[in-house]
């Protein structure tokens, strides 16, 4: 059970100034042009909210874990009754850490780089003897869906739902391939932290970084906000479904405010004993690679299991409401 968490006084909260207004808008979620998830492209309507500017940080979160003495997912040890038939070995704190292969090997099986390592947190995030020192300005990382509702509310803010994520991380250009426009690398230029070379084992570091980067290293969209593409990906509050759910009889109707699919449609198909459900996660990472995952696009979204923590996911939250004084 994990250490109660209360509300901080106004003073304590984030300044707006480190949050973004995004207009509320029409615009075409999803695409029709890449993963099946990614379809169908439809046409949805948002309200406008306010966004943080940035991914959190791991400043951001220490401050909130020195002020709550919160203690992550991936600091307790698992209960064996929420994971039927795993190895009593296994049982112990820790996240995935992305590990390096080396050589070649098969991108069908994802465990040649994703490797459990007991003591990695948002503290430690490639395990045991390894820090945040110097890393104040990275995303932070190994935090599991609860740990970002804990955070949410001690901020007064909320997780983002896809449409709302989609629609800021576009930056006003609707339909545009990438956040930036319709060309990956224009002039050559890195536009976001993501993987350079043969992904897992040739790791180019044209944009200047192996794993993530500092959350203003690239630049900004059009809305202002950055690394809504690659570095990190980036938790929602939309349970994942297998495709965007459209209704069939107003299929030119754009949907307002669409909150995703059901909790009980996320489970994992290939996993039908364990009933864990999942989220979306929006964004790619700087895992991202064109010879692997293509995900370093708006319309991209990926399925996350809540109770599971990677080096390579994080957020950012929204605040709805009115919007600036005129």
């Amino acid at each position: 059970m994990k250490t109660a968490v209360t509300q901080p006084m106004a003073a304590e909260l984030r300044a707006d100034d480190a949050m973004v207004w995004i207009p509320g808008g029409t615009f075409l979620m999803g695409s029709d042009r890449h993963y099946p998830e990614e379809a169908p492209a439809h046409r949805v309507q948002v309200d406008g909210f306010w966004i943080d500017r940035t991914p959190v940080t791991n400043r951001d979160f220490r401050r909130f874990v020195e002020a709550t003495h919160y203690i992550t997912f991936a600091e307790i040890a698992p209960d064996p009754k929420d994971y039927p038939g795993a190895l009593p070995h296994m049982l112990k704190a820790g996240s995935l850490v992305f590990t390096p292969p080396g050589r070649p090997v098969d991108l069908r099986r994802f465990e040649n780089w994703w490797c459990f390592t007991f003591g990695a947190n948002w503290r430690r995030p490639y395990g045991k003897g390894t820090s945040i020192m110097g890393l104040g300005e990275h995303p932070v990382v190994h935090v599991a869906y609860r740990d970002v509702e804990a955070y949410a509310r001690w901020v007064g803010k909320e997780i983002p739902t896809e449409a709302e994520w989609e629609f800021a991380a576009r930056g006003g250009l609707d339909g545009a391939e990438f956040a930036w426009g319709d060309e990956f690398a224009p002039g050559e230029r890195q536009m976001a932290n993501t993987w350079q070379g043969e992904f897992p084992n040739e790791n180019l570091k044209s944009d200047g970084y192996e794993r993530t980067s500092p959350v203003t290293a690239f630049p900004p969209n059009g809305y202002g906000l950055h690394d809504t593409i690659g570095n990190v990906w980036e938790w929602t509050a939309d349970w994942y479904s297998a495709k965007h759910d459209v209704d069939p009889a107003h299929p030119c109707c754009a949907a307002h405010g669409p909150r995703g699919g059901r909790e009980e449609g996320s489970y994992d198909p290939c996993q039908p004993n364990i009933k864990i459900p999942r989220k979306v996660l929006k964004g790619g990472s700087h895992l991202c690679a064109p010879n692997y995952c293509r995900r370093y696009r708006p319309a991209a979204r990926h399925a996350q299991p809540v109770d599971t923590s990677t080096s390579h996911v994080g957020f950012r939250l929204v605040r709805r409401g009115p919007g600036p004084a005129p």
